[in-house]
């Protein structure tokens, strides 16, 4: 394992992550916490404890608060930079590096309406606001994000951010807002690797859009693209530079990586977030939650997922649940569940994965809770690059459509995804009373909270149903 950067303080990334998930869990749970620690078998058995987390803060806002907080102290605890913690590492005077600013100013005109592209339309308008209404009659989005896309499109001088600086992590990944700011003329600080083709992408959109963007430079003596940081081995100069960007800050979390990576960068992207909340309290944070998890569902989305089941054919059912032995199939929630439970988790992600998404939870509800700013909102299932390498999720998604989940193309999901960004730091609405109902609050998730079928229970037949699809 690299040790470079941003790095786990054990070889054993499954007993680091048992570790985080047991002291998450200790006070609000304690039996749950010992369950974490005495499991044998983490890689397969690892997405009930994570639900766990979940069960044990509902009803109890003081216990979901203490598992993030504690959460996320654990994960510091357990994640170092070199032969020092991550706070120590932003805080140090001696870098390895020191960055400079290239602004790239774009010569298009700003677009100063909400337009959605789909299916191969750009939807604008009255055929925009419709396709808002199908989605939330439908189940496909909830109620408050139609609502919310809806206030954005009345409100269009809203898209161009004016007077905030988002700082876009992950610059280049296929679910960040960047070229949706763009296009509206936002201020933006783009962080991606330093790698040549990914810098290239990052300046190409910039020039042609109606944006400004400012990317980390070195100085460079041979010739070779300058632009870019490791946000993992470069923490320190990254903050430091961040610390020289003037106005608001809106730091926004879009890292991917594959396997204990993703947690590195987000444990890093988190150390940066406590830094600058720190050293400048009126910065904001966004992040997007992934449907594949597992949360606390209001009333609304369960009716309309019972619903479903009431009005599936038992004729179809019941054979297929006989012959799995009722591991087909199984019923989404139970009637009149408030809130239900919509356990979306997936093993073929692994548990590095649901940990570097939880983490993003666990920060976006203390920050929260002391004051912050936050934009955390549940994207759709959406065909990224990331998701489609893997064979059996991409026939999953390419089946999905027959248990009433929608499949986004990353060019919709991100614009949509950006438009709520835009609402969340314009609209100035007030924390709900639960943490779980923050992350309620518009989600675009995609059907998987309204379907009558408990996710996983759907997953083999919606691949074996998309094989087909796949091959055609």
């Amino acid at each position: 394992m690299s040790t470079l950067g941003v790095a786990f303080s054990t070889e054993s990334t499954s007993a680091t992550a048992r570790t985080i998930l047991s002291e998450a869990l200790r006070k609000a749970d304690p039996v749950g916490a010992r369950a974490v620690e005495n499991e044998t078998s983490w890689r397969r058995n690892y997405l009930s404890h994570f639900r766990r987390a979940v069960e044990a803060g509902i009803g109890e806002p003081p216990a979901a608060q203490a598992i993030a907080a504690d959460g996320l102290a654990a994960a510091r605890g357990a994640m170092r930079f070199g032969d020092v913690g991550l706070d120590e590492a932003i805080s140090g005077t001696a870098l390895s590096q020191v960055f400079h600013t290239r602004t790239i100013q774009g010569t298009a005109a700003a677009e100063t309406q909400l337009t959605v592209p789909y299916r191969g339309e750009r939807l604008g308008g009255k055929a925009l606001t419709d396709q808002i209404e199908v989605w939330a009659a439908t189940g496909i989005i909830t109620q408050s994000c139609a609502d919310a896309l809806k206030t954005v499109q009345a409100n269009p001088s809203w898209l161009r951010l004016e007077g905030d600086t988002i700082v876009i992590l992950g610059a280049g990944a296929e679910m960040a807002p960047y070229r949706a700011l763009l296009r509206w003329g936002a201020e933006i600080v783009a962080i991606d690797l330093p790698n040549p083709d990914m810098q290239a992408r990052v300046r190409a959109h910039a020039e042609e859009s109606a944006g400004r963007v400012h990317v980390p430079a070195r100085i460079m003596t041979n010739g070779d693209d300058d632009s870019g940081a490791d946000l993992v081995t470069e923490l320190s100069a990254v903050a430091h530079w961040l610390d020289g960007i003037d106005g608001r800050l809106v730091l926004g979390n879009y890292c991917y990586a594959d396997g204990s990576m993703h947690v590195r960068v987000s444990m890093a992207a988190d150390a940066l977030a406590t830094h600058l909340t720190q050293q400048r309290p009126e910065t904001a944070l966004a992040f997007l939650a992934t449907p594949t998890d597992t949360f606390a569902v209001p009333a609304e989305e369960v009716a309309m997922a019972n619903q479903a089941y009431a009005d599936s054919s038992r004729l179809v059912r019941a054979p297929l649940r006989m012959i799995s032995g009722g591991r087909l199939l199984q019923r989404n929630y139970p009637p009149g569940a408030d809130p239900g439970i919509c356990d979306a988790l997936v093993p073929q992600q692994g548990p590095n994965y649901a940990l570097a998404k939880r983490l993003q939870r666990w920060r976006a509800t203390t920050a929260r809770q002391a004051g912050t700013t936050v934009s955390l909102n549940v994207a759709p299932a959406t065909r990224t690059r990331s998701v489609v390498k893997n064979k059996a999720l991409a026939a999953a998604y390419a089946g999905a459509h027959r248990f009433g989940v929608e499949v986004f193309e990353p060019a919709t999901s991100n614009t949509l995804m950006a438009a709520l960004l835009a609402y969340d730091l314009r609209a100035d609405t007030a924390p709900q009373a639960e943490p779980w109902q923050d992350e309620a609050v518009n989600a675009a998730h995609g059907g998987l909270w309204t379907s009558a079928y408990h996710p996983r229970s759907a997953l083999g037949l919606a691949a074996v149903l998309g094989i087909g699809a796949l091959r055609g």
